[in-house]
């Protein structure tokens, strides 16, 4: 071979080997952009992870919150119903007794109408007069009101209508007469008063 050949081939090789370098830095360059592409694609895929991870947490978060405060109002709404509901007891503890003492003091009352003919018989209303008046001292002590009836207007809460009349002397849904008496225990009707009322 010649110098020239040699030379040409050399030339050739020298191309040939720059052009490899070339190639080289090339797949170099792509395969460092490609690997850095998937670095970042690695990275935004870690931090949507870690968002929706965050996303849930929040979730749970405020599920747990809104669960305590239903439980704090259920909790609330118990203990309030506990002490209206013992309050009530401690108001209207006596009204069974009382509910049934009314008969009795009913008997009283017709019995002391009855007139007086000798000294006995007055002795004997005096004592019940007193008996009597101890017990509605006693009732109004536990917070019994007698309701009145006689010249007020008809109130159906605490009134019961069980005749009808037509008097000039009183205005009209005026009651006229009262057959029983009606009681209050604070505010409770525990019994209506059973009236006449003007039409």
């Amino acid at each position: 071979m010649t110098n020239e050949n040699n030379k040409t081939l050399n030339e050739e090789m020298e191309v040939e080997s720059t052009d490899n370098v070339e190639l080289t830095e090339e797949k170099t360059v792509e395969t460092v952009f490609d690997e850095g592409a998937a670095t970042e694609q690695a990275a935004d895929s870690l931090v949507d992870e870690k968002d929706q991870e965050i996303h849930l947490l929040k979730e749970k978060l405020e599920e747990a919150d809104n669960r305590y405060l239903r439980l704090q109002a259920d909790f609330d709404n118990f203990r309030r119903r506990t002490r209206l509901d013992q309050e009530a007891s401690q108001k209207y503890r006596a009204q069974k007794l009382i509910t049934d003492l009314l008969p009795a003091i009913d008997n009283f009352e017709r019995a002391m109408k009855i007139e007086a003919d000798n000294e006995q018989t007055k002795s004997l209303l005096q004592g019940m007069d007193m008996v009597y008046r101890s017990l509605l001292d006693a009732l109004k002590s536990e917070g019994v009101e007698l309701i009145e009836s006689v010249g007020k207007e008809f109130d159906p809460h605490l009134h019961q209508a069980v005749m009808q009349s037509e008097d000039e002397n009183y205005g009209s849904n005026i009651v006229t007469d009262e057959f029983q008496k009606g009681y209050l225990l604070n505010d409770r009707v525990i019994r209506p008063a059973m009236v006449k009322v003007n039409q």
